[in-house]
């Protein structure tokens, strides 16, 4: 591409934003502009955000760079490789499938593939939708490193975990799951007879009108496809080789954020759904026990500043993606990266927030030492887990577990948000009399309640003092999931951890091999192989735990 008809894109970028922009919107845009500027740097890997209001687009634009090598400035109609995004599109296909009577979500997945080892259980079509199997994800498991370079077919993919134990009894928990996704792809498959691909541009792309959309190929010339990058010790590489084989339909599509729009609107004009499947779709699945899991059929459904959302993240290698819908207002917001270095996800929450002029700018309010009181306590989850409040002089803080102990910042009556992340609320309720009875705790990825207690409030935790020798060994890379790696390093006499397209935070010992985090709530845990050398963590955040293998 020359530098005049890249200048001529970005013109044509800057100009269509501009187009829409009314005398009350411009402090608003301004103000994205200011927020992606500080997350895509004009000579880093880039970005494209959209958003919509009212079903027209009111700000398009691109920042940062397609191509480092050849010095390629992103443009806002660039293809980028959405990752789980993917999820949704594979979601309503089953759902097309449903409505034309030639399966049933009910039906047990035996039933299109029957040699699949359900181990006792009766695994449905829901269950593979909404993440709550039991099956074991592919993805999580120690053999799937060595085939990312390997073109494999759905059914050798799903012979990789089909034998594996199932993790919990489907229906009682929710897990994120790419091998339900894996299975579903095949699905379509044999009910359709048609391949994957060839299912989602006919019955999906070409009626939304999404002409920069397709299956990704890295064989195929695909033009305006931006590069995908990662961040290694605070330089730039050329993002880990995937075969586009493997994701499927989990995670192999590849889309523009104005294509993405255009899904959203085919769909919200009832183009590829009735509205009686696109409301199951978009409600939130409940477990046997009857707790919702905030995720419906490829959606997450969660409400953005009090207002209902319908949202789905991206992470595939090179890229981080995030597009979000708040169907009462009518406004989409999109964001796709081209490197694991800047992930989107709060910037599309955020960006949401602004445009229906709830933005998340919490005023702290001063609460006095005998008010404070009263919220401290141990509350506990239905699952058994404690969080305890405790309060010192006016300032009260939340330890989850064994966690970290955060601060957390009154800006109204009874509801507090988390000074290292304000997109994290706890409301305390009262009960008739008054008195607080439970506390709601609301996240991007967890909403839950937890009941107080008359449990007394446990000595705080204290910081053990480490060797450094002991800590330079922990030292590395550790990759969670594709494109998702923690990079661990020592610094003096502490250490540090940094998430893809996180900041760089310091972790503090609570015994010689696990340490917790002040800014998050959540710990690391470092264990030994039968050389005696470190070949894994765990990372225990939001009730769950994801192993991580040392790659470097």
């Amino acid at each position: 591409m020359t530098k005049k008809i890249a200048t001529v894109f970005i013109f044509l970028s800057i100009s269509l934003a501009s187009m829409a922009q009314t005398p009350g919107d411009r402090k608003l845009f301004a103000t994205f502009d200011s927020m992606l500027n500080k997350l895509f740097k004009p000579d880093g890997p880039g970005g494209t955000a959209l958003v919509s209001r009212k079903g027209k687009v009111i700000y398009k634009k691109a920042f940062g760079m397609a191509d480092l090598e050849l010095n390629v400035p992103m443009h806002s109609d660039m293809i980028f490789r959405i990752g789980s995004i993917t999820k949704q599109f594979t979601a309503v296909a089953i759902l097309q499938l449903a409505g034309k009577g030639k399966l049933s979500l009910q039906d047990d997945i035996r039933k299109f593939i029957p040699d699949y080892p359900t181990q006792g259980h009766t695994i449905t079509i829901e269950h593979l939708l909404t993440h709550t199997s039991g099956i074991k994800s592919y993805t999580g498991m120690p053999v799937f490193e060595s085939m990312m370079r390997k073109d494999m077919k759905p059914q050798e993919i799903i012979d990789v975990f089909k034998n594996e134990k199932m993790e919990f009894a489907p229906g009682t928990r929710w897990k994120y799951n790419n091998s339900a996704y894996i299975l579903l792809g095949y699905i379509i498959e044999k009910v359709s007879g048609k391949s994957y691909e060839e299912y989602v541009k006919e019955n999906l792309f070409i009626p939304a009108g999404m002409t920069n959309s397709g299956y990704g190929n890295e064989l195929r010339i695909i033009k305006n496809r931006a590069k995908g990058y990662q961040e290694n010790n605070d330089v730039y590489e050329n993002a880990n080789y995937l075969s586009m084989t493997l994701p499927y339909a989990a995670g192999s599509l590849i889309s523009t954020v104005e294509d993405l729009w255009k899904w959203n609107q085919a769909l919200h004009s009832h183009k590829l759904l009735s509205k009686t499947w696109l409301d199951k779709a978009f409600t939130a699945y409940k477990l046997s026990t009857g707790k919702s899991t905030y995720y419906g059929y490829g959606w997450a459904v969660n409400p953005v500043q009090g207002s209902t959302a319908i949202e789905h993240g991206g992470g595939i290698n090179g890229f981080l993606t995030d597009a979000i819908y708040l169907p009462a207002e009518d406004v989409f917001v999109a964001v796709l990266s081209n490197c694991t270095c800047n992930s989107p996800d709060n910037m599309v929450l955020r960006m949401a927030a602004l445009t229906i002029n709830k933005p998340y700018n919490y005023k702290e309010i001063v609460i006095d030492a005998v008010a404070v009181k009263e919220y401290a306590g141990v509350y506990e989850a239905p699952d058994g887990e404690q969080r305890v409040i405790r309060a010192e002089g006016n300032k009260l803080t939340s330890q989850r577990a064994s966690g970290t102990q955060l601060r957390i910042i009154p800006y109204q009556k009874d509801k507090f948000f988390f000074e290292s992340n304000d997109l994290i609320t706890i409301q305390f309720v009262r009960d008739k009399s008054g008195k607080i009875e439970k506390l709601e705790y609301r996240s991007r990825t967890e909403n839950s309640d937890w009941i107080k207690t008359n449990t007394p409030i446990p000595a705080e935790k204290a910081e053990k003092k480490v060797d450094k020798a002991i800590l330079t060994g922990y030292a590395g890379e550790y990759e969670l999931m594709p494109g998702f790696i923690i990079t661990v390093t020592v610094e003096d006499d502490r250490i540090f951890a940094q998430a893809t397209g996180q900041a760089k935070n310091e972790i503090f010992p609570e015994s010689e091999n696990r340490f917790f985090l002040k800014v998050v709530d959540a710990q690391l845990e470092f264990f030994k192989g039968a050389d005696n050398k470190i070949s894994h963590l765990v990372l225990y955040q939001g009730g769950e735990k994801v192993e991580g293998k040392k790659i470097k």
